[in-house]
């Protein structure tokens, strides 16, 4: 069995490999014409988080960590109701039409979206998901430079148009030697992943019009019937979404985020990202201009995608169970988007040798950088990497991760933990399974098993603050109650949240809340202390946590306390991006 699959394996690992040795000699030099992207434009949620982009993309322009003479954009969701992923490609379509008028309809453009607050990641809530570090490169990759690096054969076989795509998922791919994704047809072109029916019931799903050829290839170029958007397992029998051993040649398929399909199992084939043609981006936007403003969540992948292919049905414009808000006017848009693409084709490049990777949650992060994934033998992610610190034995299995930081080779830190621009003195010891993101420590400290802390800079009345997240990493910040009696139901580290106040002698008032008072969460509980210093915002922090495992007193009373939501406001990128660089630079040094 292992040999069938070794191939495959070996094939994506070099596939992988070529694209970053590619990306790795555009880093910092001028393109040619055709050679890249003419627009790489991200979105954003709000001001403040356009402008956290804005600054670390002209730091990576400026250190020269990104290739050249391309148009980098950060474009912002318009304030007010939350539009998702659709309304955010419409208000990216406008402002491109604004910024170049008729130019962009001959520009190949990549649009990412990265708008959300990645509450189930948050080390990635104040940067951006899409500045996520890798453990690999030098300087160390982001996830923005992997996104380059993965898509850098698209733009030269690509009509003008747009490509779509997520910042927290990872594509990887290898078609035959002489092969290249083309996105050349009309409509709309989306990749396909042969994945479980376990992993489709969370996914977008295609049932592919019959094809002849029955020898088995990498790449197949096939045509959609109609799209999926996360059905069940029996809405996929029912639409014939399902292939079985035997329609294709004997091959052990892989899916990132589960275990490799077995021979025997059935499987799916399911989306990631999608490119439309310019006329197809054309007609969104001028559907946008007539709407003028968008007050509904609209779904890139559920809402445009389930139009399309000739077996499109206007019945999911009803179905609202996977929105997260309702509103009025949804259904109505949902309709009128049906019927604008009705009619339009969905070509689907189906790319047998694939994996998809999500790495949107803490889980998902620790999992993959730490275990013995196989996504960190296909990108060749370290365990040290770009870090000063001599003390982790390289073994198989699972083992920690330090990305840019600089630990005393005294201080110890367990397995399937990782550390991010951090610097950690000789008395520290990381329990396993840590996060632990922007931190000074310096003092002894002994940070429990599963914990999650991360330190922001603030700016406060113009002074420069600073104040650490600590709760447990499988703690749910999304999880929310109504009303300040039911907070009981919230869980902190484990702990009910209640008890956890009355540890840090704490009121249970309207006050200990910011934002909106019946949407009541761990996000926006004030219960984090802001410091004069990092390695003080740190140690009190670590003195919350750990009173709530030692089940002893230590009271908040006397200090200014933020909820994360409020941190997100206050944050000074400037001070942070300083203090990564300062890493950077002791690092470089000390290498030299």
């Amino acid at each position: 069995m292992a040999a069938a699959v070794a191939p495959l394996g070996v094939a994506l690992r070099e596939a992988t490999q070529r694209k970053l040795r590619r990306f790795s000699e555009l880093r910092g030099k001028p393109v040619a014409a055709g050679e890249f992207w003419d627009i790489v434009a991200i979105t954003a949620a709000d001001e403040k988080q356009e402008l956290a982009y804005k600054q670390q993309l002209s730091e990576k322009l400026k250190k020269k960590e990104l290739p050249l003479g391309v148009q980098y954009h950060v474009v912002v969701d318009p304030a007010g109701a939350k539009i998702g992923n659709g309304g955010s490609t419409l208000c990216a379509l406008r402002c491109l039409e604004k910024l170049y008028g008729d130019k962009w309809n001959s520009f190949t453009i990549l649009l990412i979206h990265s708008g959300g607050y990645s509450q189930r990641l948050p080390n990635a809530s104040a940067l951006g998901k899409i500045f996520t570090a890798l453990p690999f490169g030098n300087p160390i990759y982001q996830m923005l430079e992997l996104k380059l690096a993965m898509y850098i054969d698209f733009p030269s076989h690509m009509n003008p148009g747009v490509l779509v795509t997520c910042a927290d998922d990872i594509e990887l791919y290898s078609v035959g030697e002489c092969e290249f994704i083309r996105f050349d047809k009309p409509g709309f072109t989306a990749l396909a992943h042969p994945s479980s029916l376990t992993v489709g019931t969370t996914h977008g799903v295609f049932v592919l019009e019959p094809f002849n050829d029955l020898e088995y290839r990498d790449l197949e170029y096939r045509s959609c019937h109609r799209f999926l958007h996360k059905p069940s397992i029996e809405k996929m029998h029912q639409f014939d979404a399902v292939y079985r051993p035997g329609n294709i040649s004997q091959q052990d398929f892989a899916r990132g985020d589960t275990p490799s399909l077995k021979l025997d199992s059935e499987y799916v084939y399911t989306d990631s990202l999608f490119y439309m043609d310019h006329k197809s981006a054309k007609k969104l936007l001028a559907f946008f201009e007539k709407i003028g403003t968008l007050n509904c969540e609209i779904d890139a992948y559920g809402d445009f995608l389930q139009a399309l292919g000739p077996g499109a049905t206007v019945e999911y414009t009803r179905n609202t169970s996977n929105v997260t808000k309702e509103e009025a006017d949804l259904i109505d848009i949902r309709q009128r988007i049906f019927h604008l693409l009705k009619g339009t084709s969905l070509n689907v490049v189906v790319l047998n040798n694939s994996k998809f990777y999500h790495i949107g949650t803490t889980e998902e992060y620790l999992f993959h950088f730490t275990s013995d994934s196989s996504l960190k033998s296909e990108l060749g992610l370290q365990s040290i990497a770009f870090s000063i610190f001599s003390a982790i034995p390289e073994c198989s299995g699972n083992t920690s991760c330090i990305i840019q930081s600089i630990l005393d080779s005294r201080c110890s830190v367990a397995t399937g933990s990782v550390v991010e621009y951090s610097r950690l003195g000789p008395d520290v010891s990381v329990g396993e399974n840590c996060i632990i993101s922007g931190c000074h420590i310096i003092a002894t400290a002994v940070l429990p098993a599963y914990s999650f802390v991360c330190s922001l800079s603030l700016k406060m009345n113009g002074h420069l603050k600073y104040s650490t997240m600590a709760f447990g990493v499988q703690d749910n910040l999304k999880k929310n109650v109504k009303t300040l009696s039911d907070i009981k139901l919230l869980q902190f580290f484990g702990v009910c949240f209640l008890s956890c106040l009355d540890i840090w002698n704490l009121q249970v008032t309207e006050e200990l809340f910011s934002g909106n008072k019946t949407c009541l969460s761990l996000w926006n509980a004030r219960i984090f202390p802001v410091c004069s210093s990092l390695s003080d915002s740190v140690t009190i922090s670590l003195k919350m946590l750990n009173a709530i495992q030692n089940k002893s007193a230590f009271s908040l009373n006397n200090y200014k306390l933020l909820s994360i939501e409020e941190m997100l406001v206050y944050k000074d990128v400037e001070d942070m991006i300083t203090y990564r660089e300062q890493i950077f630079l002791e690092i470089t040094l000390n290498a030299k």
